[in-house]
Parts: structure tokens; sequence; C-alpha cells
């Protein structure tokens, strides 16, 4: 993307341009927010053709659940945190709240233990985040192992060439790259943040989880059978073998009970099937 800053998008990667509805332009409307804020004053080209560029990628066909609907959540859930964490955030996304409608904001609990959130001394970096949001499944092929570090490339020319400073266009494309394990550091806060964020489709409702494992299989479509199921089995065995999914305080208290219950859930229909 780099190289084509009017939108276009490199050979290996099939492009598929999403209609300009409502969503898109919203989607627009938060990366232009959000990579002003990343240049901290300074000039650069103008952000429309890379968020067009990249919403092209999210976009592709082949691409079921890692869509431009999976953006927006893992953007909501970040502002979401955010909002959570001490001191104040000023968040870009919808005024009307995350995308699952719950705007419940605890004022007791783990949110009050200076232990339960990480913190790196730095506090949140928001507009890190937010852009490793962006360029997290920037690349995506499910028959490729390399997604998350050709991401993270992109991330570093794209950025770059963007007019983000050099030490943030390093921190978005470390937590690119951190979404291969979600292992945040203890001291990670914007890993913390960015994982949970990711993870957070875990905790949907029945119905929300069954939706998001079926286009996981669709897009494995080219997998048989019983390997897909040893090799999914195997994941949600890894994920429900750590100690915790969840980083945060107020992510762990919302949803690690619930993400369990559907892991566990997923993991029995596989067995018996």
């Amino acid at each position: 993307m780099a190289t084509e800053p009017h939108g276009g998008t490199p050979a290996d990667d099939t492009g598929a341009h999403r209609p300009h509805d409502e969503a898109h332009q919203g989607l627009l409307a938060r990366w232009h927010t959000t990579l002003l804020a990343a240049r901290e004053g300074a000039e650069g080209p103008d952000p429309a053709p890379y968020g067009r560029a990249l919403l092209d990628r999210w976009a592709e066909p082949h691409r079921r659940y890692h869509g431009t609907d999976h953006l927006r959540a893992v953007l909501d859930h970040v502002d979401e945190l955010a909002a959570h964490l001490p001191g104040p955030d000023t968040t870009d996304g919808p005024a009307d709240g995350p995308a699952d409608g719950r705007t419940d904001r605890p004022t007791d609990g783990p949110e009050a233990d200076p232990q339960a959130v990480p913190s790196n001394g730095r506090g949140l970096d928001p507009a890190a985040v937010r852009l490793a949001a962006w360029f997290h499944d920037a690349v995506y092929r499910p028959d490729r192992s390399e997604n998350e570090e050709r991401s993270a490339r992109l991330a570093e020319r794209a950025l770059t060439e963007a007019g983000v400073p050099a030490a943030r266009v390093a921190e978005v494309a470390r937590l690119v790259r951190l979404t291969v394990t979600h292992d945040p550091a203890d001291d990670d806060l914007n890993g913390a943040v960015l994982c949970d964020a990711d993870l957070a489709v875990l905790a949907g409702t029945p119905e929300q989880y069954a939706h998001y494992a079926a286009e996981i299989r669709q897009e494995y479509a080219f997998v048989p059978d019983d390997a897909f199921r040893d090799g999914r089995s195997a994941v949600l065995r890894q994920l429900l073998g750590l100690p915790r999914l969840f980083r945060t305080a107020h992510a762990r208290a919302r949803w690690e009970a619930q993400a369990r219950h559907n892991l566990t859930t997923e993991l029995a229909l596989l067995s018996a099937g």
C-alpha cells in the first residue's frame, strides 16, 4: 500500500471495493481522526487514500469473519476498554457506544484495583492501539502463516509514508506482531487493550458465537472436516488452558466467564462431531 497511495492493492492480494455506504464512510472518518492524532500535528499526505486502500483489503471476497465488521468491532472494543482505564481518554468511536450495544459502566470491582490493569509507566497510547487494530488483519489469507508479519511490514511502510513518527510506527508494528500469540507482557498496556479487543468476539451471546464459529469454518472451507476439527480443537484447548483470556480488569470481569463457556461448548460440539 505504501507504494500505491491512491488506494491500489498489491498484485498478490485480491481487492474488492466495498460499497461506499454509511458504515464505510464512518470507518473512513475514524481512520482520518486516528491518523491525524498519530501524527501529533505534523504535516502529511491526505489520509483518505490510505484508509480506502485498507478498507479494500478488509473487504476482500475470501474473508468471512476477518472483514470490515470485525475491524469495526475491534475498534469499538478498544474504545470501550480505553474508557475503563485510569485517566482520561478521548475515543473516536461512535457516540452510541460499542457494537454490541452494551453501555453499562461499573464503578467498583476489579477496575478499582490498580494491580488489575497493566501499566508500562507511559499509559495507553490510543492512537497506536487504534492504528494497530486497523492493520492487525490487513493482510489475511487463511492458507498462509505469515499474515501478522506481512501486516506489520505493511504498517511500517504505509504509516511512515503517511507521516506518523517513527517511534509510534514501531509500536504499531510491534502490536500487530503481538496478535500472533495474544500474550502481552504484564506491563504492556497497549498490548493488553489490543489483544482483549481482538478476543472480545469469544464472549458473544451463544448465537453471536455460533455465527463467528461458522464464519471461521467458511474461511477454512478448503480444509477437510477431520483436519479442521483437529486443528480447531487444538486452538480451543490452548485458549482454555490459559490462566486468563483477558488482561484488562474490565475485559476479565465482563467477558472471561462467557468466553470460556463458549469455547467449552464449541470444543464439546467438535468432539461429538
